[in-house]
């Protein structure tokens, strides 16, 4: 056996054959449970159903939905048959799908059926796709616009059996990440090196090392594993999401899902207690803020005592929510999740000196480097890039130069350097700053919005904020703060000013404020800097007019 996924995924289905895989919700009744032997059984149909359809070793597999049982059989499905899942946005208009499923090859897709029409009107752009399988989501959709195969009725005609071919460490795992600038880039991962990097840190933060392939469904048989009731809020579309769906599997615990279009905190309390969740993930303040505020509502009347470990990927969650869900959950443990789409787990995040700025303990292969390349002192006060070594992606899909910018090989060592400023402490920990290609130069003084937004947030009235840098005749640039006012307030610049400032220098304030009734985030929750910016351009030349 090797590292491969769908190899350790068989492997903890035959193990626990008859115990709960998944959960998910149906708006007809009761939630749909599967057992990982029916969970197995349905992902090997439809491997039947691809490899029926041409579907061949490296060939691209769309996943176009939302969270939902058939979203997670199309990913084990694909890796069953050493195909490549491709994760696509469902918010995305035509010209972006036409683009994303073109670049990744996709010659298969399974979606929802409320997607039919949009698939429709970009097929003739898509000779590559041959394809379509969808799935009945209660939007009574016509399928047949997109040339679309029922997805039950093409998985009962096949067999279920497992008889395919070996697999092996160097199969292909792919993500899409649209970061904060730019057309999204595919991720290209072997499977050791995803597992090795991501899934088995995960796995075992709070136990040994994995060291041999066998011990996955070891551990996964023991009888603890299966009161781990994981619940990611994150779509399965988002790394972080997916991550968290294979960790649960892989432990051999239950995966609890919400099919919601958009995330109802209302609605995802009412799956915590209904399931008697243990580990919550989620996508920083986008997703904690109307959870934490819908918590504190229902507390008196919901039972969380089960839930024992909140943690954020994909965005680092302000002091102040940290505060709050300390507040209404004080036996419940909150963490962030250091790593991206590019790194993989890189470490669990804390601010452990009380000033609010994002530290994390980090593993062995993740270090900060200077200009030179050269690795930085701890504890010397550096700031540097943030990097990683060791199990790392081959790079980006069909994009050599962008791979050699983010991979390159400094002083002998391949490295990912995804853009992160950190700096070193003498205890080990990094305390990470902030993307330096959006950073504000403001006198000579470098600000990293992420900082200052945490910083903002510590306002009571401030529900969310991105902060950017516009043109200043005195400092070349100075802060704007794009914020969303909870409802029926607005703070005033002063406020805000001396709420940011327990956390941050004067210099890093805000010396503007524009509000707007929404704020602009990916389905991720990553900040959409370049719309910001604009807002703020514009609310800078008005006030000077």
């Amino acid at each position: 056996m090797t590292w491969n996924l769908a190899d350790l995924f068989e492997s903890v289905a035959d193990r626990v054959p008859d115990r709960e895989a998944l959960v998910v919700p149906n708006a007809d009744g009761g939630p749909r449970r599967f057992t990982f032997a029916e969970l197995d059984e349905r992902s090997n149909r439809l491997a039947h159903v691809l490899l029926d359809r041409g579907v061949q070793p490296g060939d691209k597999v769309g996943i176009y939905g939302y969270n939902g049982n058939e979203w997670v059989e199309a990913q084990w499905a694909a890796w069953k048959i050493r195909a490549v899942p491709v994760n696509v946005n469902y918010r995305y208009v035509e010209h972006e799908l036409s683009y994303l499923l073109e670049n990744s090859d996709v010659v298969a897709i399974v979606h929802a059926a409320e997607f039919s029409s949009r698939l429709a009107a970009i097929r003739d752009q898509l000779p590559l796709l041959q394809t379509c399988l969808a799935y009945q989501d209660g939007t009574n959709s016509d399928i047949g616009i997109s040339s679309s195969r029922d997805y039950e009725e093409a998985l009962a005609e096949v067999s279920a059996d497992r008889d395919f071919g070996p697999r092996g460490n160097d199969d292909l795992y792919m993500v899409y990440t649209g970061g904060t600038t730019g057309m999204p880039k595919g991720v290209v991962w072997q499977h050791e090196d995803l597992f090795k990097a991501t899934i088995e840190p995960v796995m075992t933060s709070l136990t040994e090392p994995i060291v041999a392939e066998w011990e996955v469904a070891e551990r996964a048989s023991d009888p603890a594993a299966e009161t781990i009731r994981a619940f990611p809020v994150a779509p399965l579309m988002h790394g972080a999401g997916q991550w968290a769906s294979i960790v649960q599997t892989l432990n051999g615990g239950p995966l609890i899902l919400s099919t919601a279009r958009s995330m109802e905190a209302s609605e995802v309390w009412d799956i915590a207690e209904a399931e008697k969740v243990m580990v919550m993930s989620i996508v920083g303040d986008a997703q904690a803020r109307p959870l934490m505020d819908e918590l504190a509502k229902r507390i008196d009347n919901l039972d969380l005592s089960s839930l024992l470990f909140i943690t954020s990927g994909g965005a680092i969650l302000s002091p102040a929510v940290k505060a709050q869900i300390a507040d209404l959950l004080p036996n419940t443990f909150v963490f962030d999740a250091l790593g991206a789409s590019e790194t993989g787990y890189q470490g669990t995040g804390s601010d452990a000196d009380g000033s609010g700025r994002p530290q994390f303990r980090i593993g062995d292969n993740t270090l900060v480097i200077d200009d030179q390349g050269n690795p930085t002192t701890p504890g010397d006060g550096v700031v540097g890039r943030l990097v990683r070594r060791g199990y790392l992606p081959l790079g980006y899909y069909k994009d050599e130069s962008k791979t050699k910018e983010t991979f390159p090989t400094i002083n002998g060592n391949r490295y990912v350097v995804p853009g992160d400023m950190a700096v070193a402490e003498a205890d080990g920990t990094v305390t990470l700053l902030g993307r330096g290609s959006v950073s504000i130069n403001s006198g000579g003084e470098k600000i990293f919005p992420e900082e200052v937004e945490l910083a903002v947030k510590e306002h009571p009235d401030v529900f969310d904020a991105v902060v950017v840098g516009v043109s200043d005749e005195r400092w070349g640039e100075h802060v704007v703060a794009v914020v969303q006012a909870r409802e029926g307030t607005e703070p005033t610049l002063e406020a805000v000013q001396e709420a940011a400032s327990a956390l941050i220098a004067r210099y890093k304030l805000p010396r503007e404020l524009v509000f707007v009734d929404q704020m602009v985030r990916s389905p991720a929750g990553k900040a959409d800097y370049r719309w910001a910016k604009s807002l703020a351009m514009e609310h800078s030349e008005s006030t000077e007019t």
